[in-house]
């Protein structure tokens, strides 16, 4: 267990422990939630969205036909030919 001590503007310094368990680094966000039963759980912002975006794109691979690094390189070719 961790403790943080709120300062007089609210401030907390999350304990080394609890950055290394979520991934935080310097300038990340931390995203706070309350769970129906009223517990309040932190993550780490940046993996959530990261998380989020990896549920939103799963199967658009498969769907676009990837299967490597060439075909990611070829569909930014195709990309850059279209916009060019």
């Amino acid at each position: 267990m961790n403790l943080a001590k709120v300062s007089a503007n609210g401030q907390i310094t999350v304990p080394i422990e609890v950055r290394r368990m979520l991934g935080l680094k310097s300038g990340d966000k931390i995203l706070f939630f309350q769970k129906r039963d009223g517990e309040v759980v932190i993550s780490n912002a940046s993996a959530q969205a990261i998380r989020k975006a990896q549920t939103a794109f799963a199967g658009a691979a498969q769907t676009l036909g990837v299967c490597d690094e060439n075909d990611v390189q070829a569909l930014v070719d195709e990309v850059r030919h279209q916009k060019g």
